[in-house]
């Protein structure tokens, strides 16, 4: 009975460990940010971050949305920390004109040293970059095509210095870096004028 009971609660801890959470934003406000967390951006500009209702949310009604200009506007999970896992999110690019982005940031250590990756409707790739200190540089890039105007699935594994990017199902890029080591925070991001919204976002261990 004791084993038994010690394998019961050993499961339990497996399980408690490797488990997943999602945020899909229906519980929120409409009109304001999200509250637990830090609605900002890396750089000048005014990012605008805010819940809005859209129905063609994968969980309907409400959604996450970017309005605002900034150089890299973030949103960033306060009450994460995550040193190898995964990050997921659903993103509709919706307009700008000189950047349709949406992604997602891990290993955040503040709103200017993170991880990204990122797609983009008006340049049609998936990249996957460090930003130290506020400067953001990619390591790897694909092009494939991102529609504007429709929900996209993207999601990052990461263990150690190694890194899975995964887009629409598909894996896009694997890549390697060294930049930020320690468990940090999740979020979402997007770039200049890009009006971008994002539901059902997901973290956890492996």
């Amino acid at each position: 009975m004791k084993t038994l009971l010690l394998a019961s609660l050993a499961v339990t801890a497996v399980t408690v460990l490797s488990s997943a959470d999602t945020v899909t934003f229906d519980n929120f406000k409409t009109g304001a940010a999200p509250p637990g967390w830090m609605a900002t951006q890396t750089g000048s500009g005014s990012a605008k971050w805010s819940i809005e209702k859209d129905d063609s949310a994968p969980s309907k009604p409400n959604v996450l949305k970017q309005s605002g200009e900034a150089t890299f506007p973030v949103c960033i999970k306060n009450d994460s920390n995550l040193k190898d896992g995964f990050v997921e999110v659903k993103f509709k690019p919706v307009a700008g004109k000189e950047d349709q982005a949406g992604g997602v940031i891990w290993r955040v250590q503040d709103a200017n040293n993170y991880y990204i990756a990122r797609a983009n409707a008006l340049e049609d790739n998936v990249t996957i970059y460090h930003t130290i200190n506020g400067k953001r540089v990619a390591f790897k890039s694909i092009d494939i095509k991102v529609t504007s105007g429709v929900w996209h699935a993207l999601r990052v594994g990461f263990h150690g210095n190694q890194f899975a990017v995964i887009f629409d199902g598909n894996k896009v890029i694997d890549a390697t870096d060294e930049s930020f080591a320690n468990a940090g925070k999740v979020g979402v991001w997007t770039k200049a004028d890009s009006v971008t919204e994002f539901d059902n976002f997901t973290y956890g261990s492996k």
